[in-house]
């Protein structure tokens, strides 16, 4: 009887697989690992997902701040952009419509597609003009001679007697202490009847209106206020 066919044979003497079979073999078991890592429940590449939400996120534009802002806010942002002559201009175009009259206010009004200037100028005996100066051509309209009684004026009179600082000065310091654009300045006095400029400036990255009062013999400020509404 012969035993040796039933011996088991070294690994040696086995027969190869076929390199097809092995092939096949590597195939299967690399799709199965894709397929195991790179899909989701749904059959769809979770990978590929993820990475056109990615680009999505990043070439979205960002949502616009205006529904935030507040009608006062918003009425700012429309007219203070339109106003191509500064107060300064205006102010020197109301002094020039009345001879020799000082500056005692400005403030920029709209409605924003015709924004002008209302400026007051006065003499030195406290008679008052108001002026209306085009804020985009910056040309002074007709001057119009304030109604006032005798004590209106000897008030006035005594004001600008007293002021030693320039609305010019009042807002330099008023802008030195928060970059804007001024908007309105006035002659005004404290409750001690000492003189005073207010001076609006308006922050045109939020549209917030900060309004000072300095001290108009020494550039000092007063007060300091914050108008967010």
């Amino acid at each position: 009887m012969n035993t040796k066919s039933d011996e088991i044979l070294p690994i040696r003497d086995r027969p190869p697989l076929a390199r097809g079979t092995a092939l096949i073999c590597a195939a299967a078991a690399a799709g199965a690992l894709l397929t195991g890592c790179g899909t989701g429940t749904g059959g769809e590449a979770e990978g590929s997902g993820a990475a056109d939400a990615a680009r999505a996120a990043a070439t979205s534009p960002a949502p616009s701040d205006t529904g935030n802002l507040t009608e006062d806010q918003r009425e700012r942002k429309a007219l203070v952009p339109q106003a191509k002559t500064g107060y300064e201009q205006a102010l020197s175009a109301a002094v020039g419509a009345v001879p020799d009259s000082e500056p005692v206010s400005v403030e920029l009004k709209g409605p924003p597609g015709s924004p002008r200037w209302e400026a007051e100028v006065a003499m030195d005996d406290g008679t008052a003009h108001t002026v209306s100066v085009d804020a985009i051509g910056g040309k002074a309209g007709r001057a119009r001679a304030k109604d006032e009684d005798g004590d209106d004026k000897r008030e006035l009179a005594d004001l600008l007697k007293k002021a030693t600082v320039t609305p010019q000065q009042a807002a330099q310091t008023a802008t030195g202490r928060t970059k804007g654009t001024v908007t309105a300045v006035e002659l005004d006095d404290t409750d001690g009847g000492a003189p005073k400029w207010s001076v609006d400036v308006v922050t045109t990255d939020d549209w917030n209106k900060t309004t000072f009062d300095i001290d108009a013999t020494n550039r000092k400020i007063l007060r300091e206020h914050v108008d967010r509404d």
